[in-house]
């Protein structure tokens, strides 16, 4: 059963619990926040798809600089993130922080704050890119990380010099709608062209059909220096093959054994009954029926609890000789509320509907998480200490922050995000996270074929970034040799694996070596599909 109490951890105060993940709510945006405000009305929800800045700071939270915090990033007060959020155009929700990973629930999307990275994603018109000079600066001035003196032409006086930035988007669907250095893939390459030097672009996919673009800079990321006023900009590599390119950059550093791998999943065309679980009016009806369901659950146990004292009782009485109570007599305490059981009927002076699960969005975003299946992708049966932190929006709309600490101690922790928008003429949902398959006990496409069952999309693309091992091994070392080829294998089985997602057709499939990372796209339409093309939007760069 689903519980709609408001958990002990959504509160404005720590968890009780040493250790655990605890939530923040910033209620002054929450409280009078809706998707109309925004997304600055339905129109602005076909926006759609995300923009997704990663920027790293060194390898992994055990390579921090000297210079640098103990903690990195996560040194940086939340209110220096909340006006660096300011130039994107978006506010925080509410905050889960743990002790590796603060995750920021934004009015759009997503930001997440580890020791050595920061990412954050975006959505409708936010100016994700205006705040990336903000970014280094704060890295400097306030997480202590090696710096330069910044590039007057962004107005920052010093600069972090990152160990890696990675910036990607699927194409837009209403790109006139953009602002700031979003209005084209072309603007935004050049404005991260005025921050990195050697950036590489890419556009994955068919120019006249589902594509993906990214930009992303080598290992030991150089600043571009403020004269270069007639730099050559970067060209757009375009990857519309099925084939594999070869990395010119060598490996990426794997320090401590540490594994990156990130999977985004993109969804378009929801199926249109099942997309009515994320209007809040929908979610506030289910809160309600389960909330009287429970109450009239808890009433007839009482009753049959009571009757049995009261059996016992009388059956006491009689050995003794106590002929005073008739032992046909019984007590209905309940006798003031109805005896329909087919009603989940309260009084108010029983137990009063909260109001919070009327329209408090954490509340009701609580309820859609469980009632949906979200909850239990990374279910708390695996990861105890996991919480899941959600939003719904008036009068629709969904988002969702999940914090998952590694079953065993040690491993980290991860993250994933949701994001949903229903309506039918635009409706989209995206799914990321960097939980490492082989800590789940599930293959990835399990997890991906669980996460198309919740939203029930007509098509969808599924992005996998994942960093290769360095190459160590010695070829005369036939020990080492096995395992690689023993991984060789395992890797042909869950490609086989992903070329068959359940009700699914694969239409396209793009690998690509790049510069340590591997990057597999793929895009799928559903069998009985019958929607016509895709809304592109965006054909060009």
């Amino acid at each position: 059963m689903v519980n709609t109490d408001i958990p002990k951890h959504y509160t404005a105060s720590p968890s009780s619990f040493s250790g655990t993940p605890h939530l923040t709510i910033n209620r002054d945006v929450a409280k009078d926040l809706d998707s109309t405000n925004v997304f600055e009305g339905s129109k602005l929800f076909g926006v759609g798809p995300e923009k997704l800045l990663e920027v790293w700071f060194s390898a992994s939270p055990a390579s921090l600089p000297a210079s640098a915090a103990p903690h990195g990033l996560k040194i940086v007060s939340s209110d220096t993130w909340k006006e660096m959020l300011d130039l994107v155009n978006c506010q925080v929700l509410s905050i889960v922080e743990s002790e590796h990973v603060d995750a920021y629930l934004l009015s759009e999307s997503s930001m997440f704050v580890f020791p050595h990275k920061l990412i954050l994603k975006t959505c409708g018109t936010t100016t994700l890119l205006s705040g990336l000079p903000r970014i280094l600066e704060i890295a400097a001035l306030a997480a202590g990380f090696p710096h330069v003196v910044g590039n007057p032409v962004n107005s920052i006086a010093t600069a972090a010099t990152p160990y890696r930035v990675f910036y990607s988007r699927k194409n837009f669907l209403f790109p006139d709608l953009q602002r700031g250095p979003h209005r084209s893939w072309r603007d935004e390459v050049k404005s991260l062209d005025k921050l990195f030097l050697g950036g590489s672009a890419y556009m994955i996919g068919k120019m006249n059909g589902e594509h993906w673009y990214l930009y992303l800079t080598e290992p030991n990321t150089v600043l571009t220096p403020p004269a270069t006023p007639d730099r050559t900009e970067t060209e757009t590599k375009i990857l519309d093959l099925p084939t594999v390119g070869v990395a010119s950059m060598g490996q990426i550093d794997n320090v401590d054994g540490e594994h990156d791998e990130t999977l985004e999943l993109l969804m378009t065309d929801l199926e249109e009954e099942n997309a009515k679980q994320f209007y809040l009016e929908h979610a506030s009806a289910v809160a309600e029926g389960r909330h009287f369901q429970r109450a009239h659950k808890v009433r007839m146990a009482a009753q049959t609890y009571l009757k049995t004292i009261n059996e016992c009782d009388l059956e006491h009485m009689s050995l003794h000789g106590n002929d005073c109570i008739d032992n046909g007599d019984t007590h209905d305490v309940f006798s003031n509320t109805s005896s329909d059981s087919s009603e989940f009927y309260s009084s108010e002076d029983e137990d009063p509907f909260p109001t919070e699960l009327t329209t408090e969005g954490h509340a009701l975003g609580t309820v859609v998480s469980e009632c949906s299946g979200l909850a239990d992708v990374y279910s708390a049966s695996k990861y105890p200490d996991a919480r899941i932190d959600a939003y719904i929006f008036s009068p629709c709309g969904f988002s969702a922050n999940g914090v998952v600490p590694a079953a065993q101690a040690g491993d980290g922790t991860h993250y994933f995000t949701v994001h949903v928008t229903p309506e039918p003429h635009c409706s989209y949902a995206s799914f990321e996270t960097n939980v490492p398959s082989r800590q789940t006990g599930k293959e990835t496409v399990e997890v991906i074929e669980q996460v198309v069952n919740i939203f029930k999309p007509g098509r969808f693309s599924v992005t996998l970034f994942e960093a290769k091992p360095p190459e160590l091994w010695d070829e005369n070392d036939l020990d080492a040799l096995a395992e690689l080829k023993a991984a060789e294998r395992q890797a042909a089985r869950k490609n086989a694996r992903m070329e068959s997602i359940k009700g699914y057709r694969r239409v396209d499939r793009i690998v690509h070596d790049l510069e340590g990372y591997e990057l597999v796209f793929r895009y799928y339409e559903r069998w009985d599909w019958e929607g016509g093309a895709p809304r592109l939007g965006e054909v060009a760069y």
